[in-house]
């Protein structure tokens, strides 16, 4: 695609140039414009460039591997063979797969010794609706919540090299889970493949660890899974602990906190033969990596004999639980707790392989009711950990929804599936009171209404008679308070209840810290505090805090407070229902949350960057299927967004068009000129826009559309229109 710009040579830059539309995909690299004709927008004081574009429906090739061949959407993918895995470099166009950051700071770290919860996600081979990054409109998708519960996240498919999708890695990192992908070889095929790069020198394996820890780099995951389910030569696997420990000091390197953990399969002598346990025969395999997966076909006599091999590495044996009941197997389905009774008893980690049993093989529209069914039943074996940054901001949202809400205003209608749009989720479960009172609070997730994205939380609960209040915590957090701290709760009460709704926090002594870490405190440390309301908030955060204490749309309150603690712990964050003035009954309520944050005063008042460098590329134009009845003749534009923007700033980022477009993604009314529509969201620097309805030009006129991506920061409040990304489009149709 040819732009224009400014300057003596501009009507030599303003010259047309057919854009071909790709109708295959094959490879290729990323072309960007090669000039652009830019503007001052005086009143904004922001750069808008325009690109001129002549419509073509000539065939011009995506590659194959990054995009859908149906719909030119973004996806995920894997490897499939040694060769792939050799020749990978990155490229441009795995830009859409990298992950947002690291996973958040939490405590416990992952490297303590306390026993670990690992879940492996094996689905149906994998890359389902999930592989579409930039999200689909799946209707009954399947959705992880219950991520405080887990410590490591590991994506499982049977393609020899296993990249986890990036919607899974950025929910995952944003509750302080670690991320891993699969490597694995199997059958006759995985035999041949093994020799090829363990049987040599080690130039061959140290080759293809290269690759794996490049791979987890570059895409920002935190290391793999090795399963070798293939028999192996003597000298293939008298080279594999030479290849694991090579591979496990450059991950270290490499990637921060990054694992590689062997799954029990094959044997020191070569053989396949799954043991079980952690043993003499494949004791050499654990002490070249970070940790030990068993086998499923355990009983309590292994993991009694493994104390011995585990020596003080009790916690990087990670015992194997297949909750299909696969086999000869201890507990598994909703008796899954009998085998984290034994595991935990014996002190190792736990490894929940393929928990979505309750979405593939139950009633899908029970899903979450069986879901939270499974984990609470769980729950006494899980210790949970704590996020210990901020800001902490979450609307609930699950990455899914029948509907898009912004700020309570609905934008679209029609079901969603974004694994990246899930924001951290608290601790779910019911909370009766202590003693013989009959107070209860429960917590659900719930997709019937939202303030911001698809879904809020919903609490019901009983206050009994002899009680003023009942609470329930919601996250456990270890932060060092800092001289400031602003929270906002968005709320709304469901019915006639007339309940007080309020936010608490439980403090703790920050000198019981240590150098390099915090400390677990004891109850005796810790105190309840309620936070006083903000009433007058200093004019730099009026528009953050605009809105406290006002009746919002969809009947939606929000409460806002501040706090000024000196040498304190942020440790847990609580939800108060009060008793009514006057009231002497027992009080039943139902409660909708739909946002909680906790931010640091000063970073409300440094000012983030813009969206720069807006550019247009991949751009592809095809006829719209129908033409509607005595309107104008419409197109459908595909074309791919590039911006420049600080990442570690940024929560997300908001695609809108306007003007010249006539609809946009599904479920969206017509389009009013002027009025930004939203697209989608977008988790890196980059956005493909799929089929979006557009009027064909008139003869001798410009077509018109513009794009704008607007910066959500981790704070969580709205960013002025100044500050987004502009791009037009101008566009005419061929004379030929």
């Amino acid at each position: 695609m040819e732009a224009a710009e400014t300057g003596t040579r501009t009507a030599a830059r303003q010259q047309e140039r057919r854009v071909r539309a790709p109708a295959t995909l094959e490879k290729q690299r990323d072309r960007r414009p090669a000039g652009r004709l830019t503007r001052r927008r005086i009143e904004e004081d922001q750069e808008e460039a325009v690109f001129r574009e002549v419509v073509s429906f000539t065939p011009d090739p995506l590659p194959v591997r990054y995009y859908d061949k149906d719909t030119t959407r973004p996806i995920s993918f894997y490897l499939s063979s040694l060769e792939e895995l050799l020749a990978w470099t990155p490229d441009v166009e795995d830009g859409f797969n990298v992950a947002l950051g690291p996973p958040e700071c939490r405590q416990p770290p992952l490297s303590s010794q306390r026993p670990r919860t690992l879940m492996c996600h094996d689905m149906m081979g994998g890359y389902l609706d999930d592989k579409f990054i930039q999200g689909s409109a799946t209707q009954t998708p399947y959705s992880f919540y219950h991520w405080q519960y887990i410590d490591i996240f590991v994506y499982f498919s049977h393609h020899t090299v296993t990249i986890p999708p990036v919607g899974w890695t950025n929910a995952a990192h944003r509750h302080g889970v670690c991320v891993l992908g699969t490597f694995i070889t199997e059958w006759k095929d995985g035999e041949r493949l093994c020799e090829a790069f363990l049987a040599g020198d080690e130039r061959s394996y140290r080759a293809v660890a290269d690759q794996l820890v490049l791979i987890a780099q570059f895409f920002r995951f935190d290391g793999w899974l090795i399963n070798i389910e293939n028999s192996l030569s003597l000298a293939a696997v008298g080279n594999m602990p030479h290849f694991l420990r090579y591979l496990t000091s450059q991950l270290h390197q490499q990637v921060p906190g990054g694992l590689v953990l062997w799954y029990d399969s094959v044997v020191s002598s070569g053989q396949l033969k799954w043991q079980d346990e952690l043993n003499e025969w494949n004791r050499v395999f654990f002490d070249s990596c970070d940790g030990f997966f068993t086998n499923y076909n355990w009983r309590e006599e292994h993991l009694e004999r493994m104390l011995g091999q585990a020596g003080q590495r009790l916690a990087d044996v990670y015992v194997g639980v297949d909750v299909f009941a696969r086999g000869n197997v201890v507990g598994g389905r909703f008796d899954t707790d009998k085998s984290l009774e034994l595991i935990r008893k014996h002190g190792f980690s736990a490894a929940l392989f393929a928990p979505g049993w309750v979405y593939e093989c139950l009633e899908k529209g029970d899903f979450f009711q069986n879901q939270d069914k499974f984990w609470s039943l769980l729950e006494r074996y899980l210790p949970t950990h704590s996020i210990c940054s901020l800001p902490f901001v979450t609307s609930f949202c699950l990455g899914m929804g029948t509907r898009r809400i912004c700020y309570g205003q609905e934008e679209a209608v029609g079901p969603w599936y974004h694994p990246s749009a899930q924001e951290i989720q608290p601790l779910f479960g019911e909370h009766r009171l202590e003693g013989d009172g009959q107070g209860w609070v429960k917590t659900h997730c719930c997709l019937e209404d939202a303030w911001n994205g698809g879904s809020s939380l919903l609490i019901r609960g009983l206050i009994p008679p002899e009680v003023g209040n009942v609470a329930v915590r919601l996250f456990s957090l270890q932060v060092p308070v800092p001289p400031k701290i602003f929270l906002s709760l968005v709320y709304k009460l469901e019915g006639t209840s007339a309940v007080g709704v309020a936010l608490e926090l439980t403090t703790g002594d920050a000198s019981s810290c240590h150098v390099g870490g915090i400390s677990a405190l004891s109850a005796e440390t810790s105190s309840r505090r309620s936070p006083r309301p903000l009433r007058v908030p200093p004019t730099k955060l009026a528009k953050w805090v605009g809105r406290c204490g006002q009746q919002l749309s969809g009947g939606w309150v929000q409460r806002c407070y501040e706090v000024n603690l000196q040498g304190c712990l942020l440790q847990d964050l609580f939800v108060n229902f009060s008793r009514p003035p006057g009231s002497q009954n027992e009080e039943n309520f139902i409660c909708r949350l739909g946002e909680l944050q906790v931010v640091d005063a000063r970073s409300l008042l440094t000012p983030h960057p813009q969206v720069q460098a807006l550019t247009v590329s991949h751009v592809r134009w095809q006829p719209a299927a129908s033409e509607p009845e005595g309107g104008p003749a419409r197109l459908r534009l595909s074309c791919t967004l590039h911006w420049a923007y600080l990442l570690p700033h940024i929560r997300c980022f908001r695609i809108h068009c306007c003007r010249g477009s006539e609809g946009g993604s599904p479920g969206n009314g017509p389009s009013e000129p002027g009025r930004p529509r939203l697209l989608g969201l977008a988790f890196v620097n980059r956005y493909r826009i799929v089929d979006l309805a557009v009027a064909a030009a008139e003869p001798g006129r410009d077509g018109r559309v513009e794009f704008l991506v607007e910066p959500v920061p981790k704070e969580g409040f709205p960013v002025p229109q100044a500050e987004w990304g502009r791009a037009v489009m101008l566009y005419s149709m061929s004379h030929t």
